[in-house]
C-alpha cells in the first residue's frame, strides 16, 4: 500500500494508455437475479424486483449494448450459459481486466457463485471480436483460497495517464492482492477507507468514485477524514476537474459511470460518458452541466432491474478492453 503524503509522490510513470476505451466486453445475463450470497456488503442490493426480473435484465442490458452501438463503441457481447446459474454474470468488470500491452488479469472473487462467471470461451471472444492479442495471464485467483480478494474495476478506479489506482478497503478489496496487483502492473496503489451514511463501507471503489480524461467524480463526503485530503490531493495532481458529489447522488448510482472513447463523423476523436437514467436524474443541475461540459456527449440509459436487485449500474457492466 501506498504511505506516500501528498507532498512526496513517487515518479510518474510512463502512461499505460489513454484512460478512455473505445471497446468493451459486455456479458448478456441468462439467470439474472438477487444474489443473497453477494447482499450482506452491498447496500445497493435490494430482495424485491419484478416477477420477470430475468426478461427485464435483458432488455436493459440489450438496449445499453445497442445504445453503445450507435455511439460507434466496439461491444464485445458474449452470452452467459444457463449452467451453473450465474445472477451476477452481467457485470464482468469484476472478474477480468484488459490491458494495452496484452495482459489479461483475471481477478479472485468473494462470493463463490461469481467465480463461475470466470469463462475462458470469453477471452476468445475477445481476442476473435476485438483483435485482443493477449501476452500475459496475471491470474490472482489464488488469493481465493486464502480469503483475500480483488474485484477487478469494481475494486480498482484507475488512472491510466499516470498509472494510479485508487481502492477503497471493503470484505472485496484486499491490501495484499491490491499491492501484488499494482506491482505487477506498474502503478502506484491509493488505498483508503469509505463508507456509506449508514457506516458500511462502499463494497467498490468504482460506486463513489470515477476518472474521465477530464474529470474526476468523487464522492468526497464518503471517504473516511482521516484519508480524505491525501486522497483528493493525489486526484488533483492528475490535472482532471474534481466534482464532488454526496451520498444523495452516490445512492443513485451517480458514481458508477464511465467515459468510453468513439468516434465522430464530424467530430473526429470524442469521449462519450455513460450513466443510467437514476444516476442522470439524482445529479443537480449545475453538478451536471460541470460533467457534462468535461466530456463530448452523455448517453442515458434507463437499468432499473439491474441496479435495484443487482446493486451495479452501466460501469459494472462494462468491462473495458483497450486494445494494443
Amino acid at each position: 500500500m501506498s504511505t506516500s503524503s501528498s507532498a512526496s509522490f513517487p515518479p510518474l510513470r510512463a502512461p499505460e494508455h489513454r484512460q478512455c476505451a473505445d471497446a468493451v466486453l459486455m456479458i448478456r445475463p441468462a439467470c439474472f437475479g438477487y444474489n443473497p450470497e453477494t447482499a450482506p456488503n452491498n447496500a445497493f442490493q435490494h430482495a424485491e424486483g419484478p416477477a420477470n426480473a430475468a426478461v427485464s435484465a435483458q432488455a436493459e442490458f440489450d438496449a445499453l449494448a445497442a445504445a453503445l452501438v450507435g455511439e460507434g463503441v466496439q461491444v464485445c457481447i458474449v452470452a452467459d450459459c444457463a449452467e451453473p446459474a450465474k445472477p451476477d454474470a452481467v457485470f464482468p468488470n469484476n472478474w477480468v481486466s484488459f490491458h494495452a500491452d496484452g495482459t489479461v488479469v483475471l481477478y479472485p472473487m468473494q462470493a463463490l457463485s461469481r467465480r463461475a462467471e470466470r469463462r475462458g470461451d470469453v477471452l476468445q471472444a475477445v481476442s476473435a471480436q476485438l483483435g485482443f492479442r493477449v501476452t500475459r495471464v496475471l491470474d490472482l485467483t489464488g488469493h481465493e483460497r486464502e480469503g483475500r480478494f480483488l474485484e477487478g474495476t469494481g475494486s480498482l478506479v484507475l488512472d491510466r495517464s499516470v498509472r494510479v489506482a485508487y481502492a477503497c478497503r471493503s470484505a472485496r478489496t484486499d491490501a495484499v492482492v491490491l499491492e501484488e496487483w499494482a506491482q505487477a502492473l506498474g502503478y502506484e496503489s491509493v488505498l483508503f477507507e469509505a463508507a456509506d451514511r449508514g457506516g458500511m463501507p462502499f463494497y467498490h471503489t468504482n460506486v463513489l468514485m470515477s476518472l474521465g480524461e477530464r474529470f474526476a467524480l468523487i464522492g468526497a463526503e464518503a471517504i473516511a477524514a482521516a484519508d480524505r485530503a491525501r486522497v483528493l490531493e493525489r486526484v488533483r495532481a492528475g490535472g482532471r476537474e474534481l466534482i464532488e458529489v454526496g451520498y444523495g447522488e452516490l445512492e443513485h448510482f451517480a458514481g458508477n459511470v464511465l467515459e468510453l472513447a468513439t468516434q465522430d463523423e464530424a467530430l473526429g476523436d470524442c469521449r462519450i460518458l455513460v450513466m443510467s437514467r437514476a444516476a442522470r436524474a439524482a445529479l443537480a443541475p449545475d453538478t451536471f452541466a460541470r460533467l457534462a461540459a468535461c466530456t463530448d456527449d452523455v448517453l442515458v440509459v434507463p437499468l432499473p432491474t439491474i441496479e435495484r436487485l443487482g446493486g451495479g449500474s452501466a460501469r459494472c457492466m462494462l468491462a473495458e478492453v483497450f486494445r494494443p
